[in-house]
């Protein structure tokens, strides 16, 4: 049968032991020395055993009272350490936020955003995977993920939630020594006899949807990363559809960039979280982080 005490009645018990002195311990807990004298006297009568052998001018631990006092300060020192470990999670000293992205996020827009906010909170600990847009969605819901990116058209259930993050026009890489290289922008008319190395998902819903059907690519060839497509291009003419933001990334592989005007389809960037479940302080941080992050550099291209 438990037999009920509590936290006050331990620590008093405790600081009693330390000060040797039922006045000095009560000063120290900033209570009257009858107040403490009854916190341990409830203590003794809940145990039924005498825990201090008191005189008048003196207070000693008892022969039981000694064998109960470093177990009582290991309970106090494990709640102590879980009392600090809840307000280092909660003041952002400590925690931990899984991030999952596809390409190009995971090699554009996301390192600078965690570096940054592992910089302002140096305790919480931020682990990332590249994967699939799929693979985005099931960590998620498999709960090996806290929060995930990726383009906004992807179907998803209620169980995660979605906020949009930014529009990101769409841009044509192409090759250097492509005719079209030459003019500043371009038209989906102009790219459409070329083959079109595609990464994205659900290209057709999330893009073509928003094209006059006439300016379709005439060749769709599928892949799975940005970085394949674009080593692809190097080799053969053709072009691939990216995000403005991915400009550093196609330069880096010696190719000409240009927006394309003629509709202007902008790739909606996404913030995915489980939906309905209460989610830790540094997971919550980093997400309102992204969103003002967002919304900064936003501002600042204005």
């Amino acid at each position: 049968m438990a037999i009920e005490v509590t936290v006050r009645q331990l620590r008093a018990f405790i600081t009693v032991v330390d000060r040797k002195s039922f006045s000095e311990a009560a000063d120290s807990m900033c209570l009257s020395q009858a107040a403490l004298s009854g916190l341990i006297k409830e203590l003794e009568s809940r145990l039924g055993v005498r825990l201090l052998d008191r005189s008048t001018r003196s207070v000693a631990v008892s022969v039981v009272g000694a064998a109960f006092e470093p177990l009582v300060r290991q309970v106090l020192g494990g709640l102590d350490h879980a009392i600090e470990s809840v307000i280092n999670l909660k003041d952002l000293r400590q925690g931990l936020v899984r991030v999952v992205a596809p390409e190009p996020l995971s090699c554009t827009l996301l390192p600078e955003l965690m570096a940054n906010y592992v910089e302002r909170y140096p305790g919480v600990d931020v682990r990332f995977n590249d994967v699939p847009i799929e693979e985005v969605l099931k960590a998620l819901a498999n709960e090996s993920a806290d929060v995930g990116f990726g383009p906004a058209g992807v179907p998803i259930d209620d169980s995660l939630e979605v906020q949009i993050l930014r529009l990101d026009p769409l841009w044509a890489a192409i090759r250097t020594d492509d005719p079209l290289a030459d003019i500043d922008s371009l038209s989906w008319r102009a790219l459409r006899a070329r083959p079109l190395f595609n990464y994205m998902p659900n290209l057709r819903t999330n893009v073509l949807s928003q094209v006059p059907v006439r300016c379709h690519p005439e060749e769709i060839i599928p892949v799975h990363r940005i970085n394949t497509a674009l080593s692809m291009l190097k080799v053969k003419r053709g072009y691939v559809l990216c995000p403005s933001t991915t400009r550093p990334l196609v330069e880096g592989f010696d190719l000409a960039f240009r927006p394309i005007v003629r509709p202007v389809v902008n790739w909606r960037i996404a913030i995915f979280s489980r939906a309905r479940k209460s989610l830790s302080p540094a997971v919550e941080s980093f997400i309102e982080f992204t969103i003002q992050t967002m919304k900064e550099s936003l501002s600042g291209d204005l």
